[in-house]
C-alpha cells in the first residue's frame, strides 16, 4: 500500500510540495512552496493542517528561507503568524532557530524534526491501540495527512484494528471544514478499516444506544494540567463521554504540551472566516451576509479525560503530576520549548 504523506521535499527543485487537503478526496493536487512566505500561506489557508504536519511544514519553511535568500528572522516571524493554536508550529521553529544562517544544518534539523515526528507517531499508535476495543468514535483528522505520515489518534485506531481489538469506527464529519468527512473517511478507506460517517450531532444518539466503546482524538495544544485545545466539537464529545461513562482519550506527542501554560484558559483560540460556516466548497448554505461565528477550536478540561496517549505511554490522573513527569523524562531529548 502506498503511504499517504501530506508533503514531500525536493532538494534539487528547492521546493516543498504540499498535498492540497482542501481538494481531497475529489482531487489530488500538489502545491509548490519555494519560500517561507509560501509555506506560511499553505499553513494559513489549510492546504496543510494538523498540528504535527504544521510543525514539519514550518521546519521546512525555514529551509526554504535559506534556499531563497530570505532573512531568517523575517521568515520565522511570518511562519509564527500563520496559525496561533497548534503549539507544534512554535516548537519546530524553536528547533530551527539555533541553525539560522547555515543551510546544511537547517536542512539536517528539518529532517530530524520529521523523523522524530514519525517515530513519535508510531509509539503513540502502539500505546493507543492497547486501550481501544470494540466500536470507536473519532473527531476531525489525526491520520497520516495531519501528521508526519503515520497518525496519532487515527494511527492508534488503525493499529488496534490490525490487532483485532477495534471492530468499527464512527467518523464525525467535523463541521464546518469537514476534515472527518473528506480526510479521515478517505484515510480509513485506504487502510481498509470498517467505518461509518456521521454528522457531529449524532454522537449522543449512538452513545445512548451503547454503540460507542471509546472516543480517541487529537490535540493541538495541551496545558501542563491536561486541559487541551482541539477541533471545535471536542469539548462536547468529552461531556457526552463523561455522562455515558465512555473512555475519552486525547492522543498527542509531548511536543504538543505547552510547558508555559498551567491551564487551558490561556490557550489562544483561532477565529476563522464566517464563510467557512455559511458556505461549503463555495456553495452558500445560509442567507447571503448572514452573521456566523467560527471558533476553530475549543478547550476540554482535564477532569473529563480518562487518559492521555503519548509516545511515552498512556498517562493517567492526576495529570498535573503525570504530565510534568513525562515532560521531565523528555528533557534529555527533545522536550518542547514553545514560544508563541
Amino acid at each position: 500500500m502506498t503511504r499517504l504523506l501530506p508533503f514531500r521535499f525536493d532538494q534539487g527543485e528547492q521546493t516543498l510540495w504540499l498535498l492540497d487537503q482542501r481538494k481531497l478526496p475529489f482531487e489530488e493536487v500538489w502545491v509548490p512552496c519555494r519560500s517561507a512566505a509560501e509555506a506560511a500561506q499553505g499553513i494559513r489557508d489549510m492546504v496543510v493542517r494538523g498540528a504535527p504536519a504544521i510543525g514539519v511544514t514550518a521546519a521546512y519553511g525555514m529551509v526554504l528561507a535559506h534556499l531563497s535568500g530570505e532573512d531568517p528572522a523575517e521568515a520565522d516571524r511570518v511562519l509564527r503568524q500563520s496559525r496561533p493554536t497548534a503549539v507544534n508550529l512554535f516548537y519546530a521553529l524553536d528547533r530551527m532557530k539555533p541553525h539560522w544562517g547555515r543551510l546544511e544544518a537547517t536542512l539536517r534539523e528539518a529532517r530530524a524534526v520529521w523523523e522524530e515526528v514519525e517515530q513519535t507517531e508510531q509509539a503513540i499508535s502502539r500505546h493507543g491501540a492497547a486501550v481501544l476495543k470494540g466500536q470507536v468514535l473519532t473527531h476531525c483528522n489525526t491520520g497520516p495527512l495531519a501528521t508526519g505520515g503515520y497518525g496519532t489518534a487515527l494511527g492508534a485506531i488503525v493499529e488496534a484494528y490490525r490487532q483485532g481489538r477495534v471492530t468499527h469506527v464512527w467518523v464525525d464529519e467535523t463541521r464546518p471544514y469537514l476534515q472527518g468527512a473528506r480526510l479521515t473517511a478517505y484515510e480509513l478507506r485506504k487502510a481498509g478499516v470498517p467505518a461509518t460517517l456521521i454528522t457531529d450531532n449524532m454522537a449522543a444518539h449512538l452513545m445512548r444506544k451503547g454503540q460507542v466503546d471509546a472516543v480517541i482524538l487529537g490535540t493541538d495544544r495541551m496545558a501542563t494540567n491536561g486541559d487541551f485545545a482541539n477541533k471545535i466539537g471536542t469539548y462536547a464529545l468529552a461531556v457526552l463521554c463523561h455522562y455515558h461513562g465512555i473512555p475519552f482519550y486525547p492522543a498527542l506527542p509531548l511536543s504538543s504540551v505547552d510547558p508555559r501554560l498551567s491551564s487551558g484558559k490561556d490557550i489562544p483560540i483561532e477565529e476563522r472566516s464566517a464563510l467557512e460556516v455559511t458556505t461549503i466548497r463555495g456553495i452558500p448554505i445560509a442567507p447571503e451576509g448572514f452573521p456566523a461565528a467560527h471558533p476553530a477550536f475549543d478547550v476540554t478540561p482535564h477532569y473529563l479525560i480518562t487518559g492521555i496517549v503519548t509516545e511515552q505511554g498512556v498517562l493517567y490522573p492526576p495529570f498535573d503530576e503525570s504530565l510534568p513527569r513525562a515532560l521531565a523524562r523528555s528533557a534529555g531529548g527533545r522536550a518542547p520549548v514553545a514560544d508563541s
